[in-house]
């Protein structure tokens, strides 16, 4: 049978084999999740993502979600399949129980998501902003906020969003204008719009938690004068009961090229009347919280990437065994084959192989890193898992959409004709995970960011340890003879790299600042090359010992095909990173000293 989704054989392989998840267990804060309760969970993920996910991602796409005078409809079978999430307590799964979550190990989780959003991508954005929005009350909510809040959204009875965005400020989040005025009972007033909020507004839950940004009358200009609040659909009493209809209401929802299964909402709030929030925080420090929170919700976008291209090369794979079209190239017989025989085409589902793998390998890394960071027993230990964390956020997020992009649109290309038609599936997933390298921060945002912030975090401790990581896989791999080759290759690359990053460093702290932030992108490109490669080739490394043990046919195979996607990768990519990377120590100012009138279209 073939695999949907996401290859089981593949995450058991990360989770198992790569990261030896079921050490975890030996801490106390994880001591329920061995082997055998890990592998439950995936299993009973992968059930529900099959049976009831997928076969409403398609309904989510030809249906979408309706918009009527302020309300907002979902496709009907939306209701059961939320009802099935939140039964199986679903939506909190890295949670502290008290609140309705499951307290398991992040990586573990990011496994079993890797399912339900691979089974509809839109479904999902729904548990996955409402985590966002809890998340953000329980790191700084007050207490009463927590008791009345967290249980409900993390078991699902509430749904939450993020009120960010307006048409005016876009990115630029300083410059938002939405305001708020204290009242004498300490709530706040609110008045402004905002543009692009995700689940703004829907029918599956009988409240919706919008925190929001706005700024409190006299508060400084720009973002050192932005606050965060709870703005209640309904109005909530102490004891959790609803009340009156708030003020914030949903004014029309974009007609999108993807994501037809969420609806994404402008929204006004006091327009009509008096729209109450309640300061979530302190005052002025509402974009700092809001930031902090970003690794999180930066994660889950590559996870939404993954997921898609995960479930178009899986789609493309068996397409491609089952599609009969033309002779074999040097045969004599004039038989049609199927076109995975076809080299051209063996070479897109290769490529799609390899970077699926890679990129589930560096998710599931981040999410190791943050368990580990939890059950250090130093706090050295712990400052550099978070270190790996914030330096490889922006390749989560940036790198993996980007390249999620381009396997789906592989996934297309090997449908041929047919992958262009509504019918199959590629095509939805194309225009699906196109939005990942726009929002929770453009690639061109997370580009900066990487270059800005993170390569010269802690005088350049942090992106040294990355290096350190990459470095000790090296190691282990010149002692493996399948892969010692490849080994070597990785290293002069992890070497240039480094060179790369001091150069683009030093030259962003000069007067071509403007010339080193045009090379920020592909800087983000060259780092996420090299960490792929790193990630294929400590899989290949892992699959190399493997082999020596095994006799298993099933396994012999998988692991072969691991040895394959590291070769291939460094081998016919990475030379072309490594001319990226002269380049990027080219640093031509073209792209910045072009006058706006040379650039045409007047």
């Amino acid at each position: 049978m073939a695999q949907v989704i996401a290859d089981r054989r593949d995450v058991d392989f990360v989770l198992h084999e790569q990261f030896q998840v079921d050490v975890l267990c030996k801490a106390a804060q994880f001591a329920e999740f061995d082997k055998k309760v890990v592998d439950r969970i995936i299993a009973e993920a992968r059930n529900l993502a099959i049976k009831e996910l997928l076969p409403t991602l398609k309904i989510g796409d030809e249906l979408g979600c309706s918009f009527d005078k302020e309300t907002v409809s979902t496709p009907a079978e939306y209701k059961r399949a939320w009802h099935l999430l939140t039964a199986g307590e679903w939506l909190a799964l890295t949670r502290d129980p008290q609140w309705g979550g499951q307290g398991m190990p992040e990586v573990v989780s990011l496994a079993a998501k890797d399912y339900l959003i691979g089974g509809n991508i839109a479904l999902m954005m729904f548990a996955g902003l409402t985590h966002g929005a809890a998340r953000l009350i329980e790191v700084f909510g007050t207490e009463q906020q927590k008791a009345i809040y967290l249980k409900k959204m993390y078991t699902g009875q509430w749904t939450g969003t993020m009120l960010l965005t307006e048409a005016e400020a876009g990115s630029d989040l300083g410059a938002l204008t939405t305001t708020a005025v204290k009242n004498p009972d300490g709530t706040y007033t609110i008045t402004g719009n905002k543009i692009f909020i995700s689940g703004g507004e829907h029918d599956l839950t009988e409240n919706i938690i919008h925190p929001t940004l706005a700024r409190i009358e006299g508060a400084p200009e720009g973002s050192r004068g932005i606050s965060l609040f709870l703005v209640p659909k309904y109005l909530v009493h102490d004891d959790g009961s609803l009340g009156a209809r708030n003020d914030i209401i949903c004014t029309g929802i974009e007609r999108k090229i993807g994501l037809h299964g969420n609806a994404t909402c402008a929204m006004a709030l006091g327009s009509r009347g008096k729209c109450i929030g309640t300061l979530l925080g302190q005052e002025n420090k509402g974009l700092a919280a809001m930031f902090i929170m970003m690794n999180e919700e930066r994660l889950a976008v590559g996870l939404q990437a993954l997921s898609c291209a995960s479930s178009s090369y899986l789609h493309a794979l068996s397409y491609a065994r089952q599609r009969i079209q033309g002779v074999m190239l040097g045969s004599r017989d004039k038989a049609s084959v199927a076109i995975v025989n076809h080299p051209d085409v063996r070479r897109m589902l290769l490529t799609m192989k390899m970077y699926v793998e890679g990129m589930r390998s560096l998710l599931y890394f981040v999410g190791l890193c943050e368990d580990k960071k939890h059950i250090a027993q130093s706090e050295e230990q712990k400052e550099i898992y978070q270190d790996l964390i914030d330096v490889l956020i922006p390749v989560a997020k940036g790198y993996v959409s980007d390249r999620a992009v381009e396997v789906c649109d592989m996934g297309v290309q090997v449908f041929g004709g047919y992958g262009y038609i509504r019918e199959y599936p590629v095509g939805q997933l194309l225009c699906d995970v196109r939005v990942c390298p726009i929002y929770e921060g453009t690639n061109g945002i997370q580009a900066m960011d990487l270059l800005g912030r993170k390569l010269g975090m802690k005088q350049g401790n942090a992106f040294k340890h990355l290096l350190g990581r990459m470095q000790k896989t090296i190691a282990e791999a010149k002692a493996a003879a399948p892969v010692a080759e490849l080994a070597e290759k990785l290293t002069l690359a992890v070497g240039k790299l480094g060179e790369t990053a001091m150069h683009l460093g030093m030259t962003a702290m000069g007067p071509d600042v403007k010339k080193a932030f045009s090379f920020a992108c592909p800087f983000l490109q060259v780092i996420g090359d090299v960490t792929m490669a790193w990630m294929l080739l400590w899989r290949a490394t892992v699959a190399a010992q493997k082999l020596e043990k095994t006799d298993n046919k099933r396994d012999i195979v998988f692991y072969e095909g691991q040895l394959k996607s590291a070769e291939y990768f460094i081998k016919t990519v990475l030379p072309v990173t490594l001319g990226r990377m002269r380049a990027i120590g080219d640093t031509c100012g073209a792209a910045v000293e072009i006058s706006d009138d040379s650039l045409g279209g007047k």
